[in-house]
Formats: structure tokens, sequence, C-alpha cells
């Protein structure tokens, strides 16, 4: 399995699992692995360019740079992973403050959504199985 199939692969299992979450009202958690279903996305993405990163902040960046600036996928999905990465902060490491249950379905929404455009663009680019 080559890596861009291993990282959708791995989206795939984290949303299974932030549904999961979600049902069981742990809303902190569930968000946390909406966001990492979506932060596989741009990575797969970015590797399809031949493209890697090493921070999350870096591959953000790089995934709006390549991908939602020049409209090869839709800036929403650039907005939802921004969104989800700040969720996620809240949700791992903040003790001030949680996620709601509105926010968490909201993240994984999102991830779903992004998940099934970037299934659509690698394949249209021969680059998933």
């Amino acid at each position: 399995m080559n890596q861009i199939n291993a990282l959708i692969q791995k989206s795939e299992e984290n949303i299974e699992v932030a549904e999961m979450l979600l049902q069981k009202s742990y809303y902190d958690i569930s968000a946390s692995r909406s966001y990492y279903a979506m932060f596989y996305l741009p990575e797969a993405l970015l590797f399809s360019k031949d493209l890697a990163f090493s921070s999350h902040s870096a591959v953000i960046a790089a995934y709006g740079r390549e991908f939602a600036k020049t409209n090869l996928m839709s800036p929403e999905h650039h907005r939802n992973l921004r969104d989800g990465f700040e969720t996620r902060q809240i949700g791992d490491y903040s003790f001030e403050a949680s996620v709601s249950e509105e926010k968490a379905a909201q993240i994984l929404k999102g991830a779903k959504e992004f998940l099934i455009a970037a299934k659509e663009y690698l394949a249209s680019q021969d680059m998933v199985s």
C-alpha cells in the first residue's frame, strides 16, 4: 500500500472512531479524531505533488497554498481544517474549556466532506486504488 492510500485509510478509520466517540458523548476526543481524519488528507494530497512537511502548521499552510488558493480543492476544506486544528487544541490541551456536542459534530461533518472530496480529486489523478 502506498503512502497516499495508507493516509486515506487512516482518515477513514479516524472518522469511524470519531463517530463512535461522538455517540458516547466524548466530544473532546471525537473532535480530535475528526481533526486527524482531516489532517491525513492534505498530507495525502501533498504527497500527490511529491510534497511532504513535518509539522501540522506546515502541512496546513502548504495545503492552503497548493490546493485551496488554486481552487484544486474547495477553500471550505482549508477553513474546516484550520477550525479542526483549533478545536483539537481545545479538546486536547484546555482545562478551562471543552468541545461542545454541536462543535464536535460540525468538525466530524467537515472531515467526512473533505474525505469525499480528497478521494474524488486523487481518483481523478489516478493516485488511489
